[in-house]
């Protein structure tokens, strides 16, 4: 017979959940932590004070209660002690910021990279500046427990092996090991899919917050898609699941994709194809460029509006293959397709209602990203978080070693 867990696996496991629920969660008493947790109180007093030795969490009072009477003391996340690095590498630009455990932001950078310095060792080495720089302005005693990166592209779950990214030219590029090479600092780079980590961040702390099954679309100059199912993120075997964008909603004389197909739903509803069929200068890309379609539109603007017309429908159906496939009970729109979305969503709605199975539409939430251009950097932070989450006490003993 296999024998159950021991004492102290299950005190681990014990205290990477508590960890969790105020990382994720915020400040809470004990009592609240052992009703979450199933747990006495006497046990919670022993994982909290565990946990605030080695300075992972506090005890205080409440801010700002509003009731009388003396209030219970809450348990914090030590957000200044221990941080984690995050980085997003975007089309046109390079960001990285310092976030404490509780998802709290404590430093952030950010450059514009011209298309033709888009190198991955040019890369690495402008993100291990920022990193440098933000770590020399951290106070001294605090721990970086981890490092996350998001890149526009297929990521290898296993080694951070960029297998595709097309928008800047990358190929089978060993990013994470490169990274981790340039940084230094003893700790793997894990790196993710930015819609996939986009996924994660709304549903942890955004516009999907305590919703189990979600489909997270985000417009860059392409379409990227994550799935949450049963509260988990859906990474497929090697970890290529969620790409949305590639699935092919127009076979018949759709517009040539990047991957080399026709129809896919990002080269029919993507950045490029709402400027073609709006009439604007192709060179024109970006989150600004798609914003001036939307304001036209709003302004009647016949092009701009026939062109919202177009790509809501095939988002639509888009959408409504996802909702058969998966049942979501949220769908949300972030990046460009956030005002895209806005812009036209009754003609979403319409191809939704006409496409999708009444039984699996029946109780369908359509909503727009809460988390904005910080959305990435969190999913890439709760990657690089993980390891902590998992093991608290062995993970900070490793780095502080």
């Amino acid at each position: 017979m296999k024998a159950g867990p021991s004492q102290e696996e299950i005190r681990r496991h014990n205290l990477g959940t508590l960890l969790r629920h105020v990382h994720i969660g915020g400040s809470m008493s004990r009592a609240v932590l052992a009703d979450r947790m199933g747990l006495n109180r006497s046990t919670i007093l022993g994982l909290v004070s565990e946990l605030a030795s080695v300075g992972l969490v506090r005890e205080e009072l409440p801010r700002d209660t509003g009731r009388a009477g003396r209030p219970s003391l809450v348990v914090r996340p030590e957000s200044d002690q221990v941080y984690v690095l995050s980085f997003d590498v975007g089309v046109d630009r390079l960001t990285a910021a310092r976030i404490g455990l509780g998802g709290v932001f404590l430093d952030r950078r950010e450059t514009r990279v011209h298309p033709d310095r888009r190198d991955a060792g040019e890369v690495t080495e402008v993100l291990a500046g920022f990193a440098r720089q933000m770590m020399d302005t951290a106070r001294n005693g605090t721990y970086c427990v981890g490092v996350g990166a998001a890149v526009r592209g297929t990521v290898r779950r296993l080694d951070g092996l960029v297998r595709s990214a097309s928008y800047i030219d990358w190929e089978d590029e060993e990013f994470g090991a490169g990274l981790t090479r340039r940084l230094d600092l003893g700790l793997p780079v894990a790196v993710g899919n930015e819609a996939s980590l986009g996924a994660l961040a709304e549903h942890l702390r955004g516009a999907g917050t305590g919703c189990q099954d979600l489909v997270y679309l985000h417009g860059d100059i392409g379409i990227g898609g994550g799935v949450i199912t049963g509260g988990q993120l859906l990474g497929g075997d090697c970890g290529y699941g969620g790409e949305i964008g590639h699935m092919v909603v127009n076979p018949r004389g759709g517009r040539r994709c990047g991957c080399g197909a026709r129809g896919c739903l990002e080269a029919e509803a993507g950045e490029r194809a709402l400027l073609e069929a709006a009439q604007r200068d192709p060179s024109a890309t970006g989150r600004e460029a798609v914003r001036a379609v939307i304001e036209a539109a709003d302004r009647g603007d016949i092009s701009a509006r026939a062109a919202l017309h177009d790509v809501g429908d095939w988002l639509g159906i888009g959408v409504a293959n996802l909702v058969n496939i998966l049942n979501p009970r949220t769908v949300i729109f972030g990046g460009t397709l956030r005002e895209v979305f806005l812009g036209s969503a009754a003609q979403i709605r319409s191809r939704i209602n006409s496409h999708a199975l009444a039984a699996s539409r029946e109780n369908l939430r359509l909503r727009v990203a809460e988390l904005g251009d910080n959305g990435v950097l969190i999913g890439a932070a709760e990657l690089a978080f993980s390891t902590i989450l998992a093991g608290p006490l062995e993970a900070l003993a490793r780095t502080s070693a």
